[in-house]
């Protein structure tokens, strides 16, 4: 069988997969050739990160495909349900990237409680004394109030780390649920932390001093974070996003930095990737990244391995390794 690897694979996942017989092809195509590719070379598995986009048209146009992989948790950029209608199986690999995204976060929470974003680009061509007093008032996490919206895999991740940090964790979830988060301290052992859920938003907003939302893209296109959410926050707040582009109302967030409500903004994702808008990068709060969350070497191993672990349970052994 052929796979292609639209927007890369690791090389142990693409080794576990050569071993087991499949044909991985890592060429990167354009998104409005990618159906006559896929049909010209017979391909038969498609596996993309967040670049790629498998729409009912790629579907409905390659009746050759049987599997389509998406290398991370959401899977927005391709049309599941329409997808298992038609017979294709859809695979995801949720639980691979979910250190990775929450240590990212936890970079945009230092960042934003000290200025570090801003700072790095300003020493170079700024007066010293006026840097240290501009950047002189920062605030530690420890004892803060921090609202994990979403408590999925990797908001239980990131509230390891902040609970680590010696922060209180408010777990935001659709569904209750009571977790207990495990501490590894090296040389110590494991300690487990049980975080008792809430449905209450806008409860859990009122009383954060840092929020991070993990939730996916709403279906209507709607934001969950917009000027209504805003008002109910506290004056100062950090505001971290590394879910999905949409979830939050980019204007409603400019208004809320300029109006003091929002201190620092963190933003691993944005409505319109690859192109976010200016006046969110040159503003001097707001920390951004190029959807990077789950882009370390560790977490792209283990999102390769998985995908070809998933693939070769979907259809065996394809030649004797």
């Amino acid at each position: 069988m052929k796979i292609l690897a639209n927007d890369g694979i690791s090389n142990e996942g693409k080794a576990a997969l050569e071993k087991a017989g499949y044909t991985v092809i890592t060429d990167k195509v354009n998104q409005d050739d990618l159906i006559s590719y896929v049909n010209a070379n017979n391909i038969e598995i498609i596996l993309v990160r967040s670049a790629t986009t498998i729409r009912q048209v790629v579907i409905d146009a390659c009746p050759g495909l049987k599997l389509l992989g998406r290398g991370g948790v959401g899977m927005d950029n391709i049309d599941v349900a329409y997808a298992r209608e038609k017979g294709l199986t859809v695979i995801n690999t949720p639980a691979s990237s979910s250190q990775s995204v929450a240590e990212l976060v936890m970079g945009h929470l230092f960042a934003g409680a000290r200025f570090l974003h801003d700072s790095f680009k300003q020493m170079e061509t700024g007066d010293f004394s006026t840097l240290k007093k501009k950047y002189g008032k920062g605030i530690e996490l420890r004892g803060k109030t921090i609202a994990i919206v979403g408590f999925g895999r990797i908001g239980q991740s990131l509230a390891s780390y902040a609970l680590g940090c010696g922060m209180k964790v408010l777990a935001v979830n659709n569904h209750a649920i009571n977790v207990e988060i495990p501490l590894e301290i090296p040389g110590f052992g494991e300690v487990k932390v049980p975080v008792q859920s809430t449905n209450d938003l806008n409860g859990a907003l009122k009383e954060a001093d840092f929020i991070s939302l993990h939730i996916p893209k709403q279906a209507d296109g709607s934001a969950v974070i917009q000027k209504e959410q805003f008002d109910l926050m506290k004056k100062g707040v950090v505001l971290v996003n590394a879910a999905r582009g949409g979830v939050v109302n980019e204007s409603d967030l400019l208004e809320a930095i300029a109006a003091g409500k929002v201190a620092y903004a963190g933003l691993d994702v944005f409505e319109n990737e690859p192109n976010p808008r200016a006046d969110l990068l040159n503003n001097e709060k707001i920390g951004t990244t190029p959807h990077i969350g789950a882009a370390t070497n560790e977490a792209q191993d283990r999102i390769g391995l998985e995908l070809a672990d998933l693939i070769i349970k979907q259809f065996g052994v394809q030649v004797p390794a």
